[in-house]
């Protein structure tokens, strides 16, 4: 079920009223219903999957227990490794099988033995990159004994199963979200005012900005041979708001619905493309990913700690799976290899941790020297989505070899006006915004103003979003 779609236009508002009229009095109850909401909302695209979801509850909530009860650190570790191998290996079947045996064919075929094997057609389960994340954490946490097991199955399934942030994250950690389910929720007014007017953003974000950006960053990567570099050039700066508009909007909508429901998850984005390096992008960019690969891998790898060498050899291997995470293709582990590279000279000089605050707080406009950072780090971000979105290695390098010929100076086939006026309004008010928890997370006070925001953003979606079909969100292929 899509957050964009019809189905879910219905389906939220029949949830809402079973949880806060019917259920409201039986915390156990409320919990069942939003198990059964999330397994309806998960099985609306393949109820066959919803059997995965399960046996991976199912085994981390026994795994968990027993974590807790056993004393031998051999048991210990050999539940742990049980957990880890089972859902890893039910990630790496779906999502990786056909990649690692086409591969493995390749290779042999390089040395002139040819094999023959068939590929499987395999279905990739929606979201299974992100609860299988969430679940491992909770194993993990146990084994290290940062927090304490549930014995409420019920409580535990729904914080697998959690219908708004199920299928593309956020990645929540057990400690925060877990015990929301033991804590009796009470209806907050305010609470779901702000969460009304995260959901609208990221409404506008994903209708308005990613799909209508969809559909010439599409057509130009699709076609790359037919365009000018100045054309290619805007495919790849359309890419780059498609994905921001797609994947932020997409965690703003999971957010903004959650505190619906009276629960709060962590935030996803936070204004990334206002960076001044690439960790500072790294630290506003799906920060539910890049902590679970900080927490979970590097420091457990020494993190920056020892050798030149070992700080080199860990940035490499987090981004590299980092970008094998997002998919069965090359090019994004290159996506991930690029990223190590602009982000290990900040490393080595120490100078990771130098844009910790919000960029020109406090002012209107940055200054000469922030905007420049800003340019520059917004440029090689574009320049690495090149290979997130090619078809290939060769198709990237392709289009980045077009881009940089003399019709780069050209002035661009496609130039689609509303769009692009559209993207530079999504611009300023996320720069108006960018110290705030999310865009609209403080309006004016003034009643009317506020009703105005609300009006001018639904009709710039009603006028502007795209609504021919129905688009699914860039992450549920990852």
């Amino acid at each position: 079920m899509l957050f964009n779609s019809i189905d879910f236009a219905i389906f939220i508002p029949v949830v809402f009223i079973l949880y806060w009229f019917v259920t409201n009095k039986n915390l156990k109850l409320q919990n069942i219903l939003i198990v059964f909401a999330s397994y309806i909302f998960y099985g609306w695209w393949d109820w066959r999957f919803l059997s995965l979801i399960l046996f991976s509850t199912i085994i981390d909530y026994f795994i968990g227990i027993n974590l807790e009860k056993q004393q031998n650190i051999f048991k210990r570790k050999t539940l742990l490794w049980t957990s880890i191998l089972l859902n890893l290996g039910f990630l790496g079947f779906f999502k990786y099988y056909n990649f690692f045996l086409d591969n493995f064919i390749s290779a042999f075929s390089f040395f002139g033995t040819n094999l023959n094997a068939n590929s499987l057609n395999i279905v990739l389960p929606v979201g299974i990159s992100f609860y299988t994340f969430q679940t491992l954490s909770y194993s993990i946490d146990i084994y290290k004994r940062k927090i304490k097991p549930t014995k409420d199955f019920v409580a535990f399934t729904a914080f697998v199963s959690f219908f708004p942030q199920l299928v593309a994250g956020p990645i929540e950690r057990a400690s925060n979200l877990l015990p929301q389910f033991y804590t009796k929720r009470h209806f907050d007014y305010s609470k779901s005012v702000d969460g009304m007017r995260q959901i609208l953003w990221g409404l506008f974000k994903k209708i308005v900005i990613a799909d209508n950006c969809a559909r010439y960053a599409n057509l130009i990567f699709n076609n790359s041979s037919e365009y000018s570099g100045s054309t290619l050039l805007l495919g790849a700066i359309f890419f780059t708001f498609q994905i921001y508009g797609d994947f932020s909007g997409y965690s703003d909508i999971a957010i903004g619905v959650s505190r619906l429901f009276g629960f709060n998850l962590k935030q996803n984005f936070a204004f990334p493309y206002f960076s001044r390096d690439i960790a500072e992008f790294w630290r506003r960019w799906h920060i539910s990913l890049s902590t679970w690969f900080r927490d979970y891998l590097y420091i457990p790898l020494g993190g920056s700690k020892g050798s030149t060498w070992n700080k080199i050899k860990n940035v490499f291997i987090i981004f590299l799976i980092s970008g094998f995470w997002h998919g069965a293709n090359w090019t994004f582990v290159i996506w991930g290899a690029i990223n190590a590279v602009y982000f290990l000279p900040l490393l080595l000089m120490n100078k990771n941790r130098k844009n910790l605050d919000v960029v020109a707080q406090g002012k209107l406009l940055p200054s000469t020297k922030e905007f420049l950072l800003i340019f520059t780090t917004f440029g090689l971000t574009v320049f690495a989505w090149i290979f997130f979105r090619a078809e290939n290695i060769s198709h990237a390098l392709y289009y980045i070899s077009h881009i940089f010929t003399t019709s780069l100076f050209s002035i661009p086939v496609i130039r689609p006006t509303e769009t692009i006026i559209l993207i530079a309004l999504f611009i300023f008010v996320e720069w108006l915004a960018r110290n705030n928890e999310h865009t609209l997370f403080k309006l004016p006070k003034n009643k009317s103003i506020r009703w105005l925001t609300y009006l001018m953003i639904v009709l710039i979606i009603f006028f502007y979003g795209s609504f021919s079909e129905e688009i699914e969100f860039i992450y549920f292929q990852f």
